[in-house]
């Protein structure tokens, strides 16, 4: 019979045991290596059935065994020095606090997500974005940084995967209890749930609750629709985490960034904690963060225009696609109609709203509402997440900046790193504490401050072989455990399954590949040609073995397909102990699965791999890459690191045709570099060259890829510019700024290059020579106080085009004439050999202004603009 109603009934510790709870509520112990040993010792064998959740854990212990740790002393030890350390981590003063201009910092940064992958206990996450976010969060509490992190509770999360017989991927939604997870609601001070709420279309409310979880030092709240306040209709918004059409997912989006920062609000008001001078979007769906602080100004006092100008400057926008089809795009008739008086934000003008998102640009649809478009309109600072993916999304967005390259777009890049202490195998950590100290392999791992880990090098080969071989050999079992458990899921009985005890080898090179399954990623590329990866896999002196997993999403039936692909393939007799598919890929499976590779397989479209972190997770453990040059590969490939996988891409290529190329170039890689490297022995019967790839890995790369660089990087590059920023916008400030822009603009038709001369007359020029320029430029209704005047100079391509520029503002010698031009000078010294070029333009220029492209409008020469306003030296 099913139970009409549910209950979670909590276990009453000893009065001893009672710091047991706060270690489990605090969500630290997902990356403490001596928390979880101390849990895994009050029941082992409950640990292992609660998949390691302190909370199911303490669920579940026996009165009995409780009752009996509250006597043990070496336990209470254990517990005490546990509860203590914690503490100090808590409250002790970290990076943050002691850096030398703490003054500058932002007192607190509010950083919002649609997903966030914590830990397995708190499925929340799909995949990259989300455990990006989880990194994020943790490495911020690492380093002492202020942040509150702020998403949805998704009452079914994303999705389990199972298969069916034939292959095809099945999609269960268990539902979630929140008293089950390690979360504890906010309540006012009279005890009750602290809420929020939104007004919806025709008189309608969406009501929500706040969830906390402790991430360290860092609290995430967490909002959750599914309350009695709520119809039905309204319940559903945070049913699942990108499930529904698109008024689903506009709602979950409204109820992110408007109810999010309701929520930031009430925390701060609740606990004393210092409001965020920063808002940090993590991708457009929580775009909408920016208008509710707009009418948060404008409940103040301020217009709409100084309102947005003040909530610019304290905004980081991230970016984490490379393809417009990554980002949610609305009907503006949809969005039109859950804003304006009869629904949320009633006192703003539905049209503002609507031009902060419309694609009122060349090649953009102009009924179409764009989330991501919104977000870089909102922030005055945006980042890609790698060199490339910078590169990307200047190009993918130009049309925002009309006339400036998109080089000189202002979106820059933070290349995203991995949270160490998550995803480094216990193996990896106690041989670095062995070298080291464990406190000073902990911090190496969590602050990043270094260059280079030397201490690697006094590791023996014999150390990091046996190392690697342990690490491949747990992972045997774990692929057998899950491969047991999905064939009982797709109908096999035990008779069967007799087979799955000689899957895998501990000693054959072992190749990763896991990941989310959209057809960019090339789930199947491998089998592209099936004869040759058989040979590989069946190899009788230098075998490969295989491991993939990864969700197609719900929706995706070409995602699906790919995946069932693939399982007929590894479930083919031939080659099913050394190629196998596991379903239901997430981060308990992730944390096993990155240490137990050798190779870490990565073939997406080049350049659709925004970063792509799972390779890095790979790294920290010892694993080699072998990616297409896309995302961070590109960024920090060496030959030391792995192996490049040539690509061929370029408009003009054949889509399959491309495939053939890229697919042939990694198995000649397989075949010829990477197995004969893995198996070739030196006089200790070592593979001395695989193991100094390991070592250059771990000393060169690991540094570079820690979350805990990329967080410092967002602090100094981002955080701390736009606190300043926020501080330096008073109201009279914000007031000024918008008046200004809206007169530059408005009189910007007027400004004109009129004549450019220099002191040369020839086409050719000797290197170091400088050249005396004289510009003549009307200004219109402005003064030389609201512009820059630049010579753009450097070399220039077949079509003179000016590549890697640099600029000189020049100065006003005099004016207005008679005719109101004005005329500037200055040097332009030429300092590159080869056919060189030069020109001017005039851009807005203001104190307050992140970057001269900010406004989106410059004036260059005509035509007629004198020596063709920009000699050519050849």
């Amino acid at each position: 019979m099913k139970a009409i109603r549910r209950f979670t009934v909590r276990p009453l510790l000893p009065e001893p045991l009672r710091p047991l709870t706060d270690l489990a509520r605090n969500l630290r112990w997902s990356w403490h290596a001596d928390t979880r040993e101390l849990f895994q010792s009050v029941d082992p064998e409950r640990w292992a059935t609660s998949d390691g959740d302190p909370v199911r854990l303490l669920g579940g212990v026996r009165p009995e065994r409780l009752a009996e740790l509250a006597e043990d002393r070496r336990f209470l030890r254990r517990l005490t020095a546990a509860a203590d350390e914690l503490h100090d981590y808590l409250t002790g003063d970290r990076w943050y606090q002691t850096r030398p201009t703490a003054a500058e910092l932002p007192a607190a940064v509010a950083y919002f997500s649609p997903e966030f992958g914590i830990t397995a206990a708190l499925p929340q996450y799909s995949g990259g974005l989300g455990i990006l976010a989880g990194d994020h969060l943790k490495a911020a509490s690492d380093l002492g940084v202020p942040l509150i992190g702020v998403g949805l509770l998704y009452r079914h999360g994303y999705f389990r995967q199972t298969l069916s017989r034939d292959g095809w991927q099945q999609e269960h939604y268990p539902v979630l209890d929140p008293n089950e997870l390690p979360l504890s609601l906010l309540r006012e001070q009279d005890g009750t749930p602290a809420r929020i709420s939104l007004a919806l279309p025709a008189g309608r409310q969406l009501h929500a609750r706040i969830w906390l979880a402790r991430v360290g030092r860092v609290p995430l709240l967490m909002l959750d629709s599914d309350v009695e306040e709520n119809d039905l209709g309204e319940r559903g918004v945070t049913d699942r985490l990108y499930g529904g059409g698109s008024e689903h997912r506009l709602l979950q989006e409204m109820l992110l960034g408007i109810g999010g920062v309701r929520a930031v609000r009430t925390y701060c008001r609740l606990t004393g904690h210092a409001p965020p001078e920063v808002f940090h979007t993590n991708e457009g769906h929580a775009g909408f963060l920016g208008l509710e602080r707009i009418a948060e100004l404008g409940d103040d006092g301020l217009d709409f225009d100084s309102a947005l100008e003040a909530v610019r400057a304290g905004t980081v926008f991230t970016t984490h696609t490379p393809v417009p089809a990554g980002i949610d795009r609305f009907d503006r008739e949809l969005v039109a109609r859950h804003f304006g008086p009869d629904a949320e934000l009633p006192r703003m003008d539905v049209d503002r709203i609507l031009r902060l998102g419309m694609e009122t640009y060349p090649g953009g649809e102009p009924n179409l509402f764009n989330m991501a478009v919104m977000g870089l309109r909102l922030a005055q600072r945006a980042n890609g997440v790698s060199l490339l993916h910078g590169q990307v999304s200047r190009g993918m967005f130009a049309g925002l900046w009309p006339g400036f390259d998109p080089d000189e777009v202002p979106i820059t890049s933070v290349t995203n790193g991995v949270h160490a202490p998550t995803w480094v195998a216990p193996e990896v950590l106690r041989l670095g504490a062995r070298q080291v100290g464990a406190q000073r392999a902990e911090d190496a791992l969590a602050v990043g401050d270094g260059d280079r880990w030397d201490v690697v090098s006094g590791v023996s080969d014999q150390s990091i072989w046996d190392l690697r071989r342990v690490l491949r050999e747990q992972l045997v079992v774990e692929v057998r455990k899950r491969l047991r458990a999905s064939w009982r899921q797709r109908g096999a009985g035990t008779a069967e399954l007799g087979w799955i005890d000689g899957v895998l080898d501990p000693d054959v090179l072992t190749i990763g590949f896991a990941r989310r399954v959209p057809s960019y990623k090339r789930l199947t590329l491998m089998l592209r040609d099936r004869d040759r990866l058989m040979e590989l896999l069946l190899h009788p002196t230098h075998p490969i073995q295989i491991v993939v997993a990864g969700k197609a999403h719900p929706a995706d039936d070409g995602g699906k397909r790919l995946v069932q692909e693939l399982v007929r393939f590894a479930d083919d007799p031939r080659v099913r102990h050394r190629i196998v598919f596991l379903p239901d890929y997430g981060m308990a499976m992730a944390q096993k699965l990155y240490p137990g590779c050798d190779i870490w397989l990565n073939n997406p479209l080049r350049p659709l791999e925004a970063c792509g972190t799972s390779g890095m997770k790979a790294a920290l453990n010892g694993c080699l890459n072998l990616s297409v040059l896309d995302g961070w590969w590109d960024e920090w490939f060496q030959p030391d690191f792995g192996w490049a996988i040539p690509t061929a891409d370029g408009a003009g290529t054949d889509p399959d045709h491309r495939d053939d190329i890229e697919a042939a170039a990694l198995y000649d890689l397989l075949e010829q570099r990477i197995t004969p490297r893995f198996y070739e022995r030196g006089r200790a019967g070592l593979p001395d060259r695989w193991i100094e790839m390991v070592r250059q890995t771990l000393t060169l790369l690991g540094p570079k890829v820690l979350a805990g660089r990329m967080v410092r990087e967002y602090v100094d590059r981002l955080y701390t510019p736009a606190a300043q920023a926020h501080r330096a916008m008073s109201p009279d400030t914000a007031r000024e700024l918008a008046v200004w822009k809206t007169r530059v603009r408005s009189a910007w038709h007027a400004v004109t290059v009129d004549h450019v001369e220099t002191s040369v007359a020839t086409t050719t020029a000797e290197l170091g020579t400088t050249l005396a320029l004289r510009v003549r430029v009307g200004l219109g209704e402005l003064a030389p106080e609201d512009v820059e005047v630049q010579a753009v100079s450097g070399r220039v391509d077949e079509e003179d085009r000016i590549t890697d520029a640099s600029t000189v503002p020049l100065k006003a010698a005099s004016g207005p004439d008679l005719e109101g031009r004005w005329l500037y000078e200055g040097p332009l010294s030429l300092d590159r050999t080869g056919p060189y070029g030069y020109t001017v333009r005039i851009l807005p220029s203001h104190r307050l202004l992140a970057s001269g492209a900010e406004l989106g409008v410059l004036a260059v020469p005509g035509e007629d603009g004198g020596e063709g306003a920009g000699v050519l030296m050849r």
